[in-house]
């Protein structure tokens, strides 16, 4: 079922009394009764001690948690003079539908910022309020995207696919194109919530990319945030992040089709001002399996290699091959053959009219030989070298652009 809005009525409602509003923090959450207190103290604290004389408003955007998670935000106290609003957002389940909430809101309340922060974070602090909404309230920024200080095998997907292929389409380096905690203007807000992506997948399942893309397609003055170091509830690449995979791609590979006039012509990247946290910080490691994403890849081989023939040239599929052979000793999928694996991919997604979701599923294994092959490479590196290592892999994106160009019109022409 489609709605016109994402609000309630008692949300609408709500909103209505409140009528203005300087600032407004969008809270998404769903089950998340263990961090959602920790996370709105953070919040009007931040409010409190930066914001003290603006009028704000926390909306904690619910998906309707089966735990205690709205109750506890509803019993926790926040300092006076801000104001509090706990909602069962309407529409589609998934994030996408409780960020459309929150930018209806913040449209209707003519906030000045509005920021929004993951509801899964232990490493929030009163300062990430201010690193977020400086860059939109004192130099006019629309679009903030964060910067964070994470463990080398935190944020697999944005390393290897993500971060690279915005850069490489869109032309500029935002580090972390699927952050989850950024900040807009009310224009934005406006802008994201007027457009008919409500109802789609995207919203569902890629909203954080849409949105980066968004705000640059669209001309919108963006910057980044640095807000230190980064903890949630990591995930264990070889073992949760296969739909994640599936998901985000398929978003990035359909946003492709609709800008392609503008990512076509672009060559290089340019950086985008980062302004927010100064300092060094170790971030928590985070485990990685390498032996259990071996052993996935390799079965993933022995299931979908016929097709994978079928769906990559010949260098490719050789290179698939002979890494498939390998042990975990010497495991390796080099990166120039990962840029051409991940450029074919999106030109076969672009000529296939049916059944796309099932051409990302077919091969995910190859996500994992990728990320296995990260890791042994970057087993005795710290976080940092281990980020010098991703910007180079960045840079090589970026010089095979002409090759995704080739590839995607050839494919698009059935040679």
């Amino acid at each position: 079922m489609s709605y016109n809005t994402a609000l309630r009525s008692y949300t609408a409602k709500r909103v209505e009394e409140i009528d203005t509003a300087d600032i407004l923090i969008g809270i998404p959450c769903y089950n998340n009764e263990s961090t959602i207190m920790h996370v709105v103290k953070m919040v009007t604290h931040g409010l409190h001690r930066h914001y003290h004389a603006m009028r704000s408003v926390i909306f904690i955007a619910d998906g309707g948690s089966t735990d205690d998670t709205r109750e506890i935000a509803k019993e926790f106290e926040i300092k006076p003079w801000q104001e509090k609003i706990i909602s069962i957002y309407r529409g589609a389940a998934g994030k996408g539908t409780a960020l459309r909430s929150v930018f209806e809101a913040a449209e209707r309340l003519s906030v000045k910022a509005c920021a929004v922060v993951d509801s899964d974070l232990r490493s929030i602090t009163p300062d990430w309020i201010k690193y977020l909404l400086e860059p939109v309230i004192e130099r006019e920024f629309q679009f903030v995207a964060p910067v964070y200080v994470r463990h080398k095998y935190d944020g697999t997907i944005t390393n290897n696919i993500v971060y690279n292929l915005t850069r490489a389409l869109y032309g500029k380096r935002v580090r972390q194109p699927i952050g989850g905690d950024f900040a807009i203007s009310r224009d934005v807000a406006k802008y994201y919530a007027e457009q008919d992506v409500w109802d789609s997948d995207v919203a569902r399942y890629g909203i954080d990319i849409w949105m980066t893309v968004n705000a640059i397609t669209q001309g919108f003055r963006i910057c980044q945030s640095n807000l230190g170091v980064k903890i949630h509830d990591a995930k264990d690449p070889g073992e949760h992040l296969g739909p994640m995979f599936r998901q985000v791609v398929w978003t990035m590979f359909s946003l492709m089709e609709r800008y392609e006039g503008l990512w076509r012509e672009i060559r290089g990247s340019e950086p985008v001002d980062i302004f927010g946290f100064e300092g060094s910080l170790e971030p928590e490691p985070v485990k990685a399996n390498l032996e259990g994403m071996v052993h996935l890849f390799k079965t993933g081989y022995q299931q979908f290699s016929s097709l994978w023939k079928d769906i990559f040239s010949e260098d490719s599929f050789q290179a698939i091959r002979k890494t498939a052979e390998m042990g975990v000793v010497d495991f390796h999928l080099s990166t120039d053959q990962w840029v051409r694996i991940l450029y074919e991919l999106a030109a076969t997604f672009h000529a296939w009219s049916v059944n796309r979701y099932k051409l990302i599923e077919l091969v995910t294994p190859l996500y994992y030989a990728r990320v296995a092959s990260f890791v042994r490479q970057t087993w005795e590196m710290s976080s940092g070298e281990a980020e010098e290592l991703v910007e180079e892999q960045a840079t090589m994106f970026e010089e095979q652009k002409d090759y995704l160009v080739e590839q995607w019109d050839r494919k698009s022409s059935g040679a």
